[in-house]
This record gives structure tokens, C-alpha cells and sequence, in this order.
């Protein structure tokens, strides 16, 4: 699904990736490995596998801590911040393999997506009363609105564990922009699609980007959908960044090609 109006990624960055170095043991998952995230855009990373792609937003969400480097979010240092700490911050993140609560209802899974955004007191929140019956009709209703945005209405009270795949990364994302990120990571949210399947996530990344304003940074193997929906494209390559440029120069990159795409792409 092809973007109808690009923006170029001439803004100031709402993430920055210094010099970054990971490595487990004797292997080196990322080396020396740089890159940002402008505050309207699109950046996709591609590579081989094990190129390092995941290894990059395990990084940013604070699962793992570098060797080396620093991480810059919305122009403050959140190296070394706990998981938790940096999704209060504004990141919002979806997994390769799917992190619902399976036994829950699709609209009780984006509740519970809302709880860091609770104000409330133990004691108010026991009584039910002041403060947290003014926050439960707040998050229901922001919660409705994501519900709407993805159109999801006819699965809103069906168990996640009974959904089909492809309605499960639905509620994913929407339990990632239930959380009012001011950045979205994506890990392979088409994964295990079909076309049709893959072409409605491609269109509701879109709209996430383009009606939220909500910067997004994507992993995905999908060369065709990564071309038409980034801004840019970071190429990973056994742990270091061998290409950063727009989808067009990305695609006659011989690097790239020999990389990623193969020698006879």
C-alpha cells in the first residue's frame, strides 16, 4: 500500500542510537551502530537473519543494556532505564511473537495496556470512587476510540486466545497505541500473514503515522510493504549498519543486494 504523500526525513530526530555495541559471550549482535528516528517519519531496519534488527528495539525498550553507547529519547538519555521506565517515557512497543493475555477479551486486553496511565489511589481504586471513576470512564473511552481506529468493534469482547492470528497483531497494536506513545516500535507486525492481512496492517501503520502523528520505527522481512510505507531504510548486516538511505537508493545498493536481497536480485 503505497504512501501517498512521503515526508522526508529532514526533522529533529525523537530517537538517536550512538555508537551502540551489544554482544552475548563471544558474539557480537551490534557493532558500533548508529542511527535516529526523525519526529515525522517512517524508518524501517532490514537485514538478514541475524542481522541484529531485534537486538536494535530490545535495546531501546530497555531488555537489554549495550557494552557501548548511548540511547537518546526526545532529546533526554534513557541508557540504562528500566523496560518500564522508558514505556512511561512514550515508547510503545509490539513483539515478533505475540505478548497478549490469551484468557482476556480483546477490550480488556487494551485496558490492561492503559494501566502505567492510572492516577488513582489503592484506597480510591478499592472504593471505586472520585478520582478513579472519572479515570475508568477516561481510559474506556480512549480505549474505545483505538477500538474504532482499528476496526475491531466485532471482536471487542471475544477471548484473544480464540482470535485468528491476524486479529491478534490487531489488538497488539492497538494495545501499543492504547499507551499514547510518542514512538511506536514494530517487530514484524505482518509476520505469518496473508496479502489481504498484510495489506490492512500496512494501511492502519499508515494512518497511525499520518492522523496520530505518531513516529514509527518498523522491522519487517516484507521488502515490498518496507518500500512502500518508510520514509527510510536502516540495512543491517551480521551487527553493523552497511546502508541508511531512502527506499529508492536502498534498492540499487549493491550491498544491499548482495546482503540482503542476494547476489542476483
Amino acid at each position: 500500500m503505497e504512501r501517498s504523500d512521503p515526508k522526508k526525513n529532514s526533522d529533529e530526530a525523537i530517537l538517536k542510537l550512538e555508537n551502540i555495541d551489544l554482544s552475548f559471550g563471544s558474539v557480537q549482535a551490534l557493532n558500533d551502530v548508529s542511527l535516529q528516528v526523525g519526529k515525522h517519519e517512517i524508518l524501517a531496519i532490514i537485514g538478514p537473519n541475524g542481522a541484529g534488527k531485534t537486538s536494535i528495539l530490545n535495546i531501546i525498550s530497555g531488555f537489554y543494556q549495550p557494552q557501548k553507547g548511548k540511547i537518546i529519547f526526545d532529546g533526554k538519555d534513557i541508557s540504562g532505564l528500566a523496560s518500564h521506565k522508558i514505556a512511561a517515557r512514550g515508547i510503545a512497543r509490539t513483539f515478533q511473537n505475540i505478548e497478549l493475555y490469551t484468557g482476556l477479551s480483546a477490550v480488556d486486553n487494551l485496558m490492561a495496556a492503559r494501566n502505567m496511565l492510572f492516577k488513582d489511589t489503592i484506597l480510591e481504586g478499592a472504593f471505586f470512587f472520585g478520582r478513579t471513576r472519572a479515570e475508568e470512564i477516561k481510559h474506556r473511552r480512549a480505549v474505545e476510540e483505538v477500538i474504532d481506529f482499528l476496526e475491531i468493534e466485532s471482536i471487542r469482547k471475544v477471548e484473544v486466545g480464540l482470535l485468528p492470528y491476524g486479529l491478534r497483531k490487531r489488538v497488539e497494536l492497538g494495545r501499543a497505541l492504547v499507551m499514547e506513545p510518542k514512538l511506536i516500535l514494530l517487530d514484524e507486525p505482518m509476520a505469518g500473514m496473508n496479502m489481504e492481512e498484510k495489506e490492512d496492517v500496512a494501511r492502519f501503520i499508515i494512518d497511525i503515522f499520518e492522523e496520530k502523528k505518531i513516529p514509527i520505527l518498523l522491522i519487517e522481512h516484507d521488502i515490498g510493504v518496507v518500500m512502500d510505507i518508510a520514509d527510510r531504510i536502516v540495512v543491517l548486516d551480521f551487527g553493523k549498519k552497511i546502508a541508511d538511505d531512502p527506499p529508492e537508493a536502498i534498492r540499487n545498493n549493491n550491498a544491499v543486494i548482495k546482503a540482503y536481497l542476494g547476489e542476483g536480485a
